[in-house]
């Protein structure tokens, strides 16, 4: 297994944010329902606009029958590395949101959000637990939507592979190098006073 260089920032936080990162090598370590739904309810219970909670996670563990119809549903590249992960997920948005009233539907502007709230608290909780959760935009966005019956309003926003961290030496040569925690841009270039700058 690659040894990991400890990552740091330039103000104190939270020490489990900078050990939450995204292997694409597993073990072939099974995951315990009991962990994959802690790591779930933590998603759950991410903020969200009118707390909406417009999220929706369709998973299978590597036992699951449903599994190879998920590892299927990735883009080629991902599907070489995280069928190998010990569960995959993927997470719908609600595109709409009802009224309060509950008699009209409209646009969600923040639903996209929401769920990337949900998918943080979900990659953190990993973390606390010993696993790992790598998210992946590569997939078949418009087939997964139909072959896992997503209604109309509701889009699949990312796939999320969760396992034990393996050994980098099982990946393809092109990823060995690439399995490390990645850097962070430095905080004066992503933020500005009063006004958007760069």
């Amino acid at each position: 297994m690659n040894a990991i260089l400890p990552r740091s920032s330039q103000h104190r936080i939270d020490p489990d944010m900078l050990a939450r990162w995204s292997p694409r090598a597993f073990t072939d370590e099974s995951i315990p329902q009991a962990d994959l739904l802690t790591i779930l309810e933590a998603a759950r219970w991410a903020p969200s606009a009118f707390n909406a909670q417009p999220w929706h996670f369709i998973y299978a563990d590597r036992t699951s029958e449903h599994f190879a119809k998920l590892v299927d549903l990735l883009a080629p590249f991902n599907q070489d590395w995280a069928r190998h992960a010990a569960a995959l997920v993927f997470i719908a948005s609600r595109t709409t949101r009802t009224s309060s009233d509950g008699t009209t539907e409209s646009p969600s502007t923040t639903h996209a959000f929401d769920a990337g709230a949900a998918w943080s608290l979900l990659a953190l909780q990993a973390t606390k637990l010993g696993w790992h959760a790598h998210g992946m935009s590569g997939l078949d966005h418009a087939r997964a939507a139909v072959e896992l019956g997503l209604p109309p309003e509701w889009r699949i926003e990312i796939a999320v592979a969760l396992g034990r961290q393996g050994d980098a030496a099982g990946l393809p040569e092109a990823l060995r190098s690439r399995e490390t925690p990645s850097p962070r841009k430095p905080l004066e270039s992503i933020i500005s006073e009063g006004v958007f700058a760069l």
